[in-house]
Parts: structure tokens; C-alpha cells; sequence
């Protein structure tokens, strides 16, 4: 148990061996933490749990450190298990505990748990009275779960805001002044990223919605990751240039290749890129997670996915990949299609149609070439590369 602010106590879990989140979708190098928080007051709240295979540990010290007949309520800000997957290990024991959670979370929590608790829904504006401190319920639905709320408290005024704000993040420190701000950047915005881009538009409801508390918040702290100390309103911020079609101004080239003559035609369309005085990057997607490529797509300005064709089609990787951005929903981006073929060459047709499907802004035509380009064909390569470029404005 370690303490954050006068009564509030971080009592999580740090996943130091995490190495993957979301199945195997989001990759986590740096491992995670689930950031699980207590309130002692007159009133004991205990707000959001861990994830269950740490459920024992988390049980029994709450119980050595506590006394699990002592904690009042429990808040649930959020039932997705690497939150709310204790809570059976812990209802277990304090059966008749109150569970607070949103009409929508309590549906989730019975389909997940099995289980008929004592279940207060809350709604927005809704209030519970500690003692000194007092939690106010905030729906923040989508952001990222239907079932999602912030729990802001006052006395110690912390918000205490789940998911959002977060970063997949383990460490021994446990504030963001603490850490490197570029490690600590580079984390939270892969977590965005991955996690919040799909819900972007409803960043600035939503933080309009809290600047509208009119509350002093001197802390954020989040399920996941370092909570934020220092300057706390700079992650809000940042949430805010990131849902506003957020870019940094480079073209991405992502392909995939069987012989390599893709590979070259990327590099011929790099050169062009260059030549426009644009910055790029060229990645091959088969050799990158595709958390780290979502992130890529999100940074860049525009994309241009090369793809050989093979069974007349775009290579798995790529289908897999555009499929995966199809869901992400990025805003205000640029794309278009290349690829070498040997007999049909349906491959750069099919990527440049996938891509407008996932709304990208797609205005040029997919450039093919037969087998192995030759000189001419990496002049038009480049070409393509160049006019893509100075398309961006």
C-alpha cells in the first residue's frame, strides 16, 4: 500500500512480465500496472481491483492491510477483467458489499462474474459522501468501454479517471515527474493510440464536461501506468491535440514484399518523398508488431502501403493490417497503393480500395509495375512518391 495524497492509497499490482495486452494485439516491453486505489475515510472505498491472476495476492492483502470487513464500498470504474477480474476472489469474502458501478457496467459485471451482488448504479453528477472526501460519478462513456466512468475526489481532489490517461508502464516510481518524459510520452501516446483513437470525438465532450465540474484537480490518476502529479492538466491537453486529427507531418511507407521488388519500389517512392522535403519513414510490415504500426499510422500525416499480389489478392499481413485501421477510424489522413505483380496485379487495386474503406483520403491512383522495376519504373516510383508528397500541402 503506498500513499498518493492524505487519505487516498495506491493498492495495484505492477506487471512487471507483461509483454503483451489485449490478447497479443498491443505489445507492452515496458510491462503494465493495474492501479487499484483506496480511500481511507470515515468511509472506506476501495475503487477498481486488479487483474485475476493476481487476485489472491490482492485479496489477501487488502485483508492483512485493511481489513476486508472494513472497506465500505467498492467502485467500479470500469469491468474489464484487467480491472474488474478480482472482483469474485474479493466479493467472495465481503458478499454484502456495495459494488458502485454504471447501469451498463452492472450488466457486464453479471455476463463476466456470474454473479448477483449488491449493485448501486450511478449516473453522472452522482455523489457519495466519505467524510472529509466526497466521490463524484462521471459516465465517460466509449472512452473505451460502454460501461466507462471517472470517479473524481474531492478533499484530496484527485481524478481518479480509468483508462483514460493511462500508459502500459511498470516501474518503481509511481508519479510522472518521477520518470523519463520520453519514455513516459512515447507510452502514452502508443496507449492512445491503440486504445482511444476509435473515440477521439469524444475526447472534447468529455473534457468539456469535466472542465465544467469547476473542481481543482491536482492529481489524475489512471488505471494503468504513472499517475500524474506534476502539471496533471498537460495529459488532458494532449488528449486533446491527439483527438483533433492528430499528425506530425510525415508520410509513412508500409509494405509487405515476397521478392523484394516491392521493397525496391518503396525505397524509388521514399526518394521521392525526400525530394519533395517531406520527412518519411519506411517500414516492412512483417517485421513490426501491430501496435507499434497503428502508432506509426497515427503520427504520420499520409500512408503508403505497397503490397505484392499473391492469389490475386494483397498479402495477408497487409489485409490484416488495413482491416485493423478500418476499426482504429483515423481522421484526416492521406493514403494511396503500390506493388510489384507478376501476372494479374489485383494487389495495389484492392490495398487502394481497402484503405478507402477505412476512411482514408485516397485520391491517387494505385501505382503497379511488372516483376523487377527497371530504371524508368523507379523514376516513376519516384514520381508517385514526389506527388503524394506535395499533395499533403
Amino acid at each position: 500500500m503506498f500513499q498518493i495524497k492524505d487519505e487516498l492509497y495506491w493498492v495495484g499490482v505492477k506487471d512487471w512480465g507483461l509483454k503483451s495486452f489485449h490478447g497479443t494485439h498491443f505489445l507492452t516491453p515496458r510491462g503494465a500496472t493495474y492501479n487499484s486505489y483506496l480511500i481511507k475515510d470515515k468511509k472506506i472505498a476501495l475503487v477498481d481491483a486488479v487483474f485475476e491472476p493476481f487476485a489472491g495476492d490482492y485479496v489477501d492483502k487488502l485483508a492483512a492491510e485493511v481489513g476486508l470487513e472494513n472497506i465500505d464500498y467498492i467502485i467500479c470504474n470500469h469491468a474489464e477483467i484487467d480491472h474488474g477480474g478480482a472482483l469474485t476472489a474479493l466479493m467472495n469474502r465481503i458478499p454484502e458489499t456495495p459494488v458502485y458501478c454504471t447501469a451498463k457496467g452492472k450488466d457486464i459485471i453479471k455476463a463476466q462474474h456470474h454473479r448477483e451482488w449488491n449493485f448501486v448504479t450511478v449516473k453522472t453528477g452522482d455523489t457519495l459522501d466519505l467524510g472529509r472526501n466526497k466521490l463524484t460519478f462521471i459516465e465517460a462513456p466509449m472512452l473505451h468501454w460502454p460501461d466507462s466512468m471517472m470517479t473524481y475526489v474531492s478533499g484530496a481532489n484527485v481524478l481518479l479517471s480509468n483508462d483514460a490517461f493511462g500508459q502500459h508502464y511498470a516501474t518503481s516510481e509511481f508519479f510522472n515527474d518521477e520518470v523519463d518524459q520520453c519514455i513516459l510520452y512515447d507510452e502514452a501516446l502508443k496507449y492512445y493510440a491503440n486504445i482511444l483513437t476509435p473515440f477521439g470525438r469524444l475526447i472534447q465532450p468529455k473534457v468539456n464536461q469535466l472542465s465544467g465540474l469547476n473542481v481543482p484537480i491536482d492529481m489524475i490518476a489512471p488505471s494503468h501506468g504513472l499517475i500524474w502529479r506534476t502539471d496533471p492538466m498537460q495529459i488532458v491537453n494532449k488528449y486533446l491535440e491527439w483527438a483533433d486529427a492528430y499528425h506530425e507531418g510525415h508520410v509513412l511507407i508500409l509494405y509487405d514484399t515476397m521478392w523484394g521488388n516491392t521493397e525496391k519500389m518503396a525505397h524509388a517512392i521514399a526518394a521521392g518523398v525526400e525530394q519533395a522535403g517531406v520527412p518519411y519513414k519506411v517500414l516492412r510490415t512483417n517485421k513490426l508488431p501491430k501496435s507499434d504500426i497503428v502508432t506509426e499510422v497515427f503520427k504520420a500525416k499520409g500512408i503508403l502501403m505497397g503490397s505484392s499480389t499473391m492469389n490475386n489478392t494483397v498479402l495477408s499481413d497487409i489485409a490484416g493490417l488495413v482491416n485493423e485501421f478500418k476499426g482504429m477510424r483515423f481522421r484526416g489522413k492521406h493514403a494511396a497503393a503500390f506493388g510489384s505483380y507478376g501476372w494479374s496485379g489485383e494487389a495495389p487495386k484492392i490495398a487502394s480500395k481497402l484503405l478507402q474503406e477505412a476512411k482514408f483520403n485516397v485520391e491517387l491512383e494505385p501505382l503497379r509495375i511488372l516483376f523487377t522495376p527497371d530504371a524508368e519504373q523507379l523514376e516513376r516510383c519516384r514520381r508517385f512518391g514526389n506527388q503524394f508528397a506535395i499533395s499533403l500541402g
